[in-house]
Protein backbone atom coordinates (compact mmCIF):
# COMPACT_ATOMS: atom_id res chain seq x y z
CA UNK A 1 0.00 0.00 0.00
CA UNK A 2 2.63 2.67 -0.66
CA UNK A 3 1.58 5.76 -1.40
CA UNK A 4 -1.80 5.31 0.26
CA UNK A 5 -3.83 8.33 0.09
CA UNK A 6 -6.71 9.72 0.68
CA UNK A 7 -9.71 9.08 -1.91
CA UNK A 8 -11.61 12.64 -0.97
CA UNK A 9 -10.48 15.74 -0.63
CA UNK A 10 -10.98 17.74 2.45
CA UNK A 11 -10.43 20.84 0.86
CA UNK A 12 -9.77 21.27 -2.59
CA UNK A 13 -9.41 24.99 -4.39
CA UNK A 14 -11.33 25.43 -7.95
CA UNK A 15 -12.29 27.94 -10.50
CA UNK A 16 -10.78 30.19 -7.88
CA UNK A 17 -13.34 29.56 -5.31
CA UNK A 18 -12.68 26.93 -1.80
CA UNK A 19 -14.83 23.69 -1.86
CA UNK A 20 -15.07 21.72 1.04
CA UNK A 21 -16.42 18.35 1.96
CA UNK A 22 -19.58 18.72 4.20
CA UNK A 23 -18.40 16.96 7.50
CA UNK A 24 -21.79 17.38 8.79
CA UNK A 25 -23.29 15.15 6.23
CA UNK A 26 -21.01 12.26 6.24
CA UNK A 27 -20.93 9.38 6.08
CA UNK A 28 -24.68 9.01 4.59
CA UNK A 29 -23.76 11.75 1.85
CA UNK A 30 -20.67 12.73 0.19
CA UNK A 31 -20.75 16.89 -1.26
CA UNK A 32 -18.64 19.70 -1.99
CA UNK A 33 -19.68 22.87 -0.17
CA UNK A 34 -18.71 26.22 -1.79
CA UNK A 35 -17.19 29.30 -0.43
CA UNK A 36 -16.74 32.72 -2.07
CA UNK A 37 -15.96 35.15 0.74
CA UNK A 38 -14.34 34.75 4.48
CA UNK A 39 -17.65 35.44 5.74
CA UNK A 40 -18.63 32.50 4.14
CA UNK A 41 -14.98 30.37 5.34
CA UNK A 42 -16.01 31.84 8.80
CA UNK A 43 -19.51 30.52 8.63
CA UNK A 44 -18.42 26.81 7.78
CA UNK A 45 -15.85 26.93 10.18
CA UNK A 46 -18.37 27.72 13.27
CA UNK A 47 -20.90 25.21 11.59
CA UNK A 48 -18.88 22.54 11.60
CA UNK A 49 -18.39 22.08 7.71
CA UNK A 50 -14.92 22.11 8.51
CA UNK A 51 -12.74 20.80 11.42
CA UNK A 52 -9.64 19.53 12.56
CA UNK A 53 -7.24 21.85 14.08
CA UNK A 54 -4.75 21.72 10.74
CA UNK A 55 -7.80 21.85 8.05
CA UNK A 56 -9.50 25.08 9.97
CA UNK A 57 -6.02 26.75 9.55
CA UNK A 58 -5.95 25.89 6.02
CA UNK A 59 -9.55 26.98 5.38
CA UNK A 60 -8.63 30.07 7.07
CA UNK A 61 -5.83 31.06 4.85
CA UNK A 62 -8.22 30.34 2.15
CA UNK A 63 -11.08 32.56 3.60
CA UNK A 64 -8.41 35.54 3.55
CA UNK A 65 -7.41 34.71 -0.54
CA UNK A 66 -10.86 34.59 -1.51
CA UNK A 67 -11.50 38.05 0.22
CA UNK A 68 -8.69 39.42 -1.44
CA UNK A 69 -9.55 38.41 -4.63
CA UNK A 70 -12.73 39.89 -4.21
CA UNK A 71 -11.49 43.23 -3.10
CA UNK A 72 -8.46 43.22 -6.13
CA UNK A 73 -10.36 45.60 -8.09
CA UNK A 74 -10.65 48.12 -5.38
CA UNK A 75 -8.77 50.82 -4.12
CA UNK A 76 -5.59 50.25 -1.75
CA UNK A 77 -7.84 52.02 1.26
CA UNK A 78 -11.36 49.63 0.46
CA UNK A 79 -9.00 46.63 -0.08
CA UNK A 80 -7.28 47.27 3.80
CA UNK A 81 -10.77 47.45 5.30
CA UNK A 82 -11.76 44.92 3.72
CA UNK A 83 -9.44 42.65 4.54
CA UNK A 84 -9.49 43.93 8.42
CA UNK A 85 -12.92 42.66 8.75
CA UNK A 86 -12.18 39.16 6.99
CA UNK A 87 -9.30 38.87 9.25
CA UNK A 88 -11.50 39.34 12.64
CA UNK A 89 -14.43 37.35 11.11
CA UNK A 90 -12.37 34.04 11.26
CA UNK A 91 -10.83 35.15 14.04
CA UNK A 92 -13.82 35.13 15.51
CA UNK A 93 -15.03 31.39 14.03
CA UNK A 94 -13.58 29.00 16.81
CA UNK A 95 -11.52 29.93 19.64
CA UNK A 96 -9.31 26.76 20.94
CA UNK A 97 -7.62 25.48 17.72
CA UNK A 98 -4.84 27.36 17.73
CA UNK A 99 -3.75 26.40 13.73
CA UNK A 100 -6.73 29.28 12.89
CA UNK A 101 -4.78 31.51 14.39
CA UNK A 102 -1.26 30.44 13.44
CA UNK A 103 -2.74 30.49 10.02
CA UNK A 104 -3.97 34.26 9.92
CA UNK A 105 -1.14 35.21 11.25
CA UNK A 106 1.25 33.95 8.63
CA UNK A 107 -1.41 35.54 6.10
CA UNK A 108 -1.31 38.68 7.60
CA UNK A 109 2.39 38.97 7.37
CA UNK A 110 2.30 38.52 3.76
CA UNK A 111 -0.01 41.27 3.85
CA UNK A 112 1.54 43.41 5.45
CA UNK A 113 4.99 42.32 3.17
CA UNK A 114 2.62 43.94 0.37
CA UNK A 115 2.24 47.58 1.25
CA UNK A 116 3.76 48.81 -2.01
CA UNK A 117 1.85 46.26 -3.93
CA UNK A 118 -1.74 46.69 -5.51
CA UNK A 119 -4.24 45.09 -4.59
CA UNK A 120 -4.07 42.50 -7.52
CA UNK A 121 -0.59 42.06 -6.91
CA UNK A 122 -1.45 41.46 -2.76
CA UNK A 123 -4.45 39.23 -3.71
CA UNK A 124 -2.49 37.06 -5.58
CA UNK A 125 0.76 36.65 -3.20
CA UNK A 126 -2.14 36.44 -0.29
CA UNK A 127 -3.41 33.49 -2.48
CA UNK A 128 0.29 31.89 -3.14
CA UNK A 129 0.74 31.56 0.43
CA UNK A 130 -3.01 30.05 1.23
CA UNK A 131 -1.28 27.49 -1.41
CA UNK A 132 1.94 27.16 0.23
CA UNK A 133 0.29 26.77 4.05
CA UNK A 134 -2.15 23.86 2.33
CA UNK A 135 0.96 22.37 0.63
CA UNK A 136 3.32 22.18 3.72
CA UNK A 137 0.69 20.98 6.10
CA UNK A 138 0.08 17.78 4.21
CA UNK A 139 4.06 17.60 3.69
CA UNK A 140 4.56 18.04 7.77
CA UNK A 141 1.71 15.11 8.35
CA UNK A 142 3.71 12.67 5.91
CA UNK A 143 7.19 13.37 7.72
CA UNK A 144 5.13 13.02 11.10
CA UNK A 145 3.19 10.13 9.53
CA UNK A 146 7.25 8.68 9.18
CA UNK A 147 8.21 9.34 12.55
CA UNK A 148 5.34 8.36 14.46
CA UNK A 149 5.04 4.70 12.25
CA UNK A 150 8.31 3.57 13.60
CA UNK A 151 6.50 3.27 17.18
CA UNK A 152 4.08 1.41 16.17
CA UNK A 153 5.19 -2.65 15.95
CA UNK A 154 3.49 -4.93 13.61
CA UNK A 155 0.26 -6.38 14.36
CA UNK A 156 -0.93 -3.18 16.84
CA UNK A 157 -4.05 -3.14 17.75
CA UNK A 158 -4.68 0.97 18.15
CA UNK A 159 -7.36 3.16 19.98
CA UNK A 160 -7.97 6.89 18.38
CA UNK A 161 -10.23 9.50 19.82
CA UNK A 162 -12.15 11.78 17.53
CA UNK A 163 -10.98 12.14 14.07
CA UNK A 164 -7.42 13.26 13.43
CA UNK A 165 -7.14 11.64 9.84
CA UNK A 166 -7.34 13.57 6.39
CA UNK A 167 -10.61 14.97 7.11
CA UNK A 168 -9.29 16.93 9.97
CA UNK A 169 -6.20 18.09 7.33
CA UNK A 170 -4.84 19.32 4.24
CA UNK A 171 -4.43 15.59 3.61
CA UNK A 172 -2.98 12.10 4.90
CA UNK A 173 -3.63 12.89 8.72
CA UNK A 174 -2.04 13.25 11.65
CA UNK A 175 -2.93 10.47 14.35
CA UNK A 176 -4.62 8.88 11.35
CA UNK A 177 -1.61 9.81 9.58
CA UNK A 178 1.02 8.05 11.32
CA UNK A 179 -1.56 4.50 11.07
CA UNK A 180 -1.58 4.93 7.30
CA UNK A 181 2.40 5.64 7.19
CA UNK A 182 2.87 2.35 9.68
CA UNK A 183 0.92 0.49 6.99
CA UNK A 184 2.83 1.98 4.01
CA UNK A 185 5.81 1.02 5.86
CA UNK A 186 4.34 -2.78 5.08
CA UNK A 187 2.85 -3.15 9.11
CA UNK A 188 -0.39 -4.76 9.76
CA UNK A 189 -2.55 -2.67 12.40
CA UNK A 190 -6.08 -2.81 13.05
CA UNK A 191 -7.76 0.39 14.68
CA UNK A 192 -9.96 0.48 17.31
CA UNK A 193 -12.33 4.08 16.76
CA UNK A 194 -14.07 6.10 19.55
CA UNK A 195 -17.21 6.91 18.68
CA UNK A 196 -16.92 10.58 19.99
CA UNK A 197 -19.58 11.87 21.49
CA UNK A 198 -21.35 13.81 21.24
CA UNK A 199 -20.59 15.20 17.93
CA UNK A 200 -19.41 11.14 16.60
CA UNK A 201 -16.59 12.55 14.80
CA UNK A 202 -14.88 8.63 15.53
CA UNK A 203 -18.16 6.77 14.44
CA UNK A 204 -19.07 9.31 11.36
CA UNK A 205 -15.45 10.21 9.89
CA UNK A 206 -12.92 8.22 11.15
CA UNK A 207 -14.90 4.89 10.40
CA UNK A 208 -15.56 5.72 7.21
CA UNK A 209 -12.26 7.57 6.45
CA UNK A 210 -10.45 4.52 6.97
CA UNK A 211 -12.95 2.17 5.36
CA UNK A 212 -12.47 4.29 1.95
CA UNK A 213 -8.85 3.25 2.59
CA UNK A 214 -9.68 -0.54 3.26
CA UNK A 215 -7.85 -0.06 6.77
CA UNK A 216 -9.35 -2.49 9.62
CA UNK A 217 -11.66 -0.90 12.15
CA UNK A 218 -13.61 -1.08 14.28
CA UNK A 219 -15.95 1.23 15.97
CA UNK A 220 -16.68 1.32 19.73
CA UNK A 221 -18.73 3.44 22.11
CA UNK A 222 -16.48 6.30 24.05
CA UNK A 223 -17.31 3.98 27.28
CA UNK A 224 -16.04 1.15 26.30
CA UNK A 225 -12.26 1.69 25.73
CA UNK A 226 -11.14 0.71 29.29
CA UNK A 227 -13.10 -2.37 29.31
CA UNK A 228 -10.99 -3.14 25.87
CA UNK A 229 -7.65 -1.95 27.38
CA UNK A 230 -8.25 -4.26 30.60
CA UNK A 231 -8.68 -7.32 28.74
CA UNK A 232 -5.52 -6.65 26.78
CA UNK A 233 -7.04 -5.26 23.90
CA UNK A 234 -5.42 -2.52 22.96
CA UNK A 235 -1.57 -2.00 22.66
CA UNK A 236 -1.42 1.80 21.95
CA UNK A 237 -3.70 4.89 21.49
CA UNK A 238 -2.84 8.06 19.20
CA UNK A 239 -4.82 10.83 19.22
CA UNK A 240 -4.46 14.49 17.17
CA UNK A 241 -4.29 18.13 19.50
CA UNK A 242 -6.09 21.52 18.72
CA UNK A 243 -3.72 23.31 20.79
CA UNK A 244 -0.53 22.54 22.77
CA UNK A 245 0.66 24.39 25.96
CA UNK A 246 4.20 25.39 26.45
CA UNK A 247 5.18 22.92 29.32
CA UNK A 248 3.44 20.10 26.44
CA UNK A 249 0.06 19.94 28.09
CA UNK A 250 -2.32 19.00 25.44
CA UNK A 251 -5.87 20.04 24.52
CA UNK A 252 -8.31 17.49 22.24
CA UNK A 253 -11.56 16.68 21.55
CA UNK A 254 -13.68 16.03 24.88
CA UNK A 255 -13.09 12.49 26.38
CA UNK A 256 -9.25 12.49 25.14
CA UNK A 257 -8.08 13.22 29.22
CA UNK A 258 -10.34 10.35 30.10
CA UNK A 259 -8.62 7.91 27.42
CA UNK A 260 -5.35 9.07 28.68
CA UNK A 261 -5.82 8.48 31.94
CA UNK A 262 -7.06 4.76 31.32
CA UNK A 263 -4.02 4.30 29.09
CA UNK A 264 -1.88 5.16 32.11
CA UNK A 265 -4.07 2.89 34.66
CA UNK A 266 -3.43 0.33 31.59
CA UNK A 267 0.29 0.78 30.97
CA UNK A 268 -0.38 1.36 27.42
CA UNK A 269 1.81 3.96 25.24
CA UNK A 270 -0.07 7.50 25.10
CA UNK A 271 0.72 9.24 21.52
CA UNK A 272 0.00 12.94 20.53
CA UNK A 273 0.44 13.45 17.19
CA UNK A 274 0.29 17.22 16.10
CA UNK A 275 2.51 19.68 13.81
CA UNK A 276 4.33 22.49 15.33
CA UNK A 277 1.70 24.75 14.09
CA UNK A 278 -0.25 23.24 17.03
CA UNK A 279 1.74 24.50 20.01
CA UNK A 280 1.00 27.78 21.42
CA UNK A 281 3.94 28.79 23.36
CA UNK A 282 2.31 31.89 24.36
CA UNK A 283 0.19 29.64 26.52
CA UNK A 284 2.73 28.22 29.68
CA UNK A 285 -0.12 25.69 30.71
CA UNK A 286 -3.02 23.81 29.75
CA UNK A 287 -5.41 24.92 31.98
CA UNK A 288 -4.88 28.64 30.15
CA UNK A 289 -6.37 27.60 26.85
CA UNK A 290 -9.69 28.58 26.09
CA UNK A 291 -12.43 25.75 25.84
CA UNK A 292 -14.61 26.02 23.51
CA UNK A 293 -18.35 25.07 24.83
CA UNK A 294 -20.80 24.92 21.72
CA UNK A 295 -25.14 24.73 21.65
CA UNK A 296 -27.14 22.30 24.23
CA UNK A 297 -28.83 20.52 21.16
CA UNK A 298 -25.46 18.78 20.28
CA UNK A 299 -25.80 16.65 23.52
CA UNK A 300 -29.63 16.11 23.76
CA UNK A 301 -29.64 14.40 19.83
CA UNK A 302 -27.97 14.46 16.57
CA UNK A 303 -29.39 15.85 13.56
CA UNK A 304 -33.58 15.12 13.63
CA UNK A 305 -33.25 12.56 16.14
CA UNK A 306 -33.51 13.87 19.95
CA UNK A 307 -33.38 10.95 22.64
CA UNK A 308 -33.03 13.54 25.75
CA UNK A 309 -35.80 15.74 27.15
CA UNK A 310 -36.15 19.09 25.00
CA UNK A 311 -35.14 21.05 27.91
CA UNK A 312 -33.45 19.76 30.01
CA UNK A 313 -30.01 21.76 31.11
CA UNK A 314 -26.78 20.68 28.97
CA UNK A 315 -23.02 21.70 29.40
CA UNK A 316 -21.15 20.88 25.98
CA UNK A 317 -17.39 21.76 26.62
CA UNK A 318 -16.14 20.54 23.09
CA UNK A 319 -12.28 19.96 24.42
CA UNK A 320 -10.10 18.93 27.43
CA UNK A 321 -6.88 19.02 28.62
CA UNK A 322 -4.70 16.24 29.11
CA UNK A 323 -1.49 17.09 31.14
CA UNK A 324 2.00 16.36 29.68
CA UNK A 325 2.66 14.03 32.33
CA UNK A 326 -0.16 11.56 30.81
CA UNK A 327 1.72 12.10 26.96
CA UNK A 328 4.21 8.88 26.44
CA UNK A 329 5.50 11.00 23.29
CA UNK A 330 4.79 13.70 21.24
CA UNK A 331 4.72 13.14 17.64
CA UNK A 332 5.72 16.19 15.07
CA UNK A 333 7.40 16.53 11.91
CA UNK A 334 10.48 17.76 13.75
CA UNK A 335 10.39 13.97 15.12
CA UNK A 336 9.34 12.30 18.23
CA UNK A 337 9.53 14.11 21.84
CA UNK A 338 9.26 11.45 24.45
CA UNK A 339 7.76 12.98 28.04
CA UNK A 340 7.01 16.24 26.45
CA UNK A 341 7.50 19.30 29.12
CA UNK A 342 8.26 23.05 29.28
CA UNK A 343 11.68 22.39 28.56
CA UNK A 344 11.41 19.84 25.30
CA UNK A 345 8.98 22.19 24.17
CA UNK A 346 11.62 25.10 24.14
CA UNK A 347 14.18 22.61 22.60
CA UNK A 348 11.54 21.66 19.69
CA UNK A 349 10.14 24.97 18.72
CA UNK A 350 13.82 26.41 18.89
CA UNK A 351 15.20 23.85 16.24
CA UNK A 352 12.16 24.39 13.75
Amino acid sequence: MAGLRSKFDTLRWRDNRLEMIDQRRLPATISYVPFDSAAAVADGIRSMVVRGAPAIGCAAAYGIALDALRLQQQTPAEFGRGLGFAFCALAASRPTAVNLFWALARMRHTWETCDADTPAHSAARLLAEAHAIFAEDVDANRRMGRHGAELIADGARILTHCNAGALATAGHGTALGVIRSAIEAGKKVMVFADETRPFLQGARLTAWELMQDDIPVTLIADNAAGYLMSRGEIDVVIVGADRIAGNGDVANKIGTYQVAVLARRHAIPFYVAAPLSTIDATIAHGTDIPIEERGADEVRGYAELRWAPAHVAVRNPVFDVTPAELVTALITERGVVPAPDAAAISKLLSTA
